[in-house]
């Protein structure tokens, strides 16, 4: 059975839902606050409860927060592949959720964005494995440069799945420059596509994409309610979403990529995998938290009552 193997970064969240976020310089009372395992933790408890075995190769620090972020991942069977090697603790975001169910982070980066190349040569990579990077880690000096020569020097066997996060805005930086050639599998929401490749449309994005990456890469865009978009090789195909009540869309992007690549593990065609994806995406944003994701039960009963088989 493939594995995956993310290399991005864990934190605790404090999440806390207000009405609406303050005016600079304002104050206003949040209806609930609480501590949870998030970040990269997303993704990965995504997958782990489709059945897809998971490591996490990133940092985790010494402290309260760290402790939190090992106890979280351990409770969902994800496997810690590196050992813990700082004194800083485990960093904290902070996610603010309206009532409209938009949500705001603000991050403080710890142990997390530490990662050397001799931690990552201790890893043992299999062929047919997935290894997840996300944009937020080329952005930490920390990690960045040995990361990305790491995933360059992977065999080709090894799927790259390229998640490039709200903060990734151009293909020109060097480090995305060299990155971009070795992604199998792009994932992102529509937003995030369209500022990368400097366009407005969602067929314009995914022509762009395709421009960026290898002639067989698979790109995945969700599109929020209205599902995702799929193409490779020119060839988009838009995959309708569910119909639900969102309360909070935190996590909602991460249980999607986390089940549309189990989903591929388990031999699933794109199209299918990105079925299921769109309906853990969609009992996501019914729940509130980060980590919402279903498991795979839940998720094939949802889908069979949506189409009544």
């Amino acid at each position: 059975m493939p594995k995956l193997l993310h290399t991005g970064q864990v934190m605790i969240d404090l999440i806390m839902a207000v009405d609406k976020l303050p005016h600079s310089g304002a104050d206003v009372l949040a209806q609930s606050a609480r501590f949870e395992a998030g970040g990269g933790f997303n993704v990965m408890a995504a997958a782990r409860r489709n059945g897809l075995p998971v490591v996490y190769l990133g940092g985790h620090g010494k402290g309260h927060f760290g402790d939190m972020a090992r106890e979280a991942m351990m409770a969902e069977g994800i496997r810690i592949g590196i050992d813990q090697s700082t004194e800083r603790d485990t960093g904290l975001c902070v996610a603010l959720t309206e009532a409209s169910a938009e949500r705001t982070f603000i991050s403080c980066i710890g142990a997390e964005g530490e990662l050397t190349a001799e931690d990552l040569a201790s890893v043992p990579v299999e062929a047919g494995d997935f290894v997840y990077v996300s944009g937020y880690s080329l952005l930490h000096g920390g990690k960045a440069q040995a990361l990305v020569n790491w995933v360059l020097d992977l065999p080709d066997g090894i799927k790259v799945v390229f998640d490039p996060g709200p903060l990734v805005g151009s293909p020109d930086a060097p480090l995305m420059k060299a990155l971009l050639p070795r992604i199998d599998l792009w994932t992102s929401n529509r937003v995030e596509a369209q500022r990368f490749t400097g366009t407005t449309g969602i067929g314009e994005a995914l022509n762009g994409l395709a421009d960026h990456l290898s002639a067989d890469a698979l790109l995945v865009v969700r599109d929020g309610p209205q599902g995702c978009w799929i193409s490779q090789r020119g060839n988009h195909q838009h995959v309708p979403g569910f119909k639900v009540v969102a309360v909070d869309s935190n996590g909602a992007g991460d249980a999607h990529a986390g089940v549309f690549v189990a989903g591929l593990a388990h031999g699933l065609s794109a199209i299918d995998a990105a079925r299921r994806a769109n309906a853990a995406a969609a009992l996501a944003v019914t729940r509130w938290g980060p980590a919402t994701s279903p498991g795979g039960a839940e998720l094939d009963a949802f889908i069979r009552e949506t189409f009544g088989a």
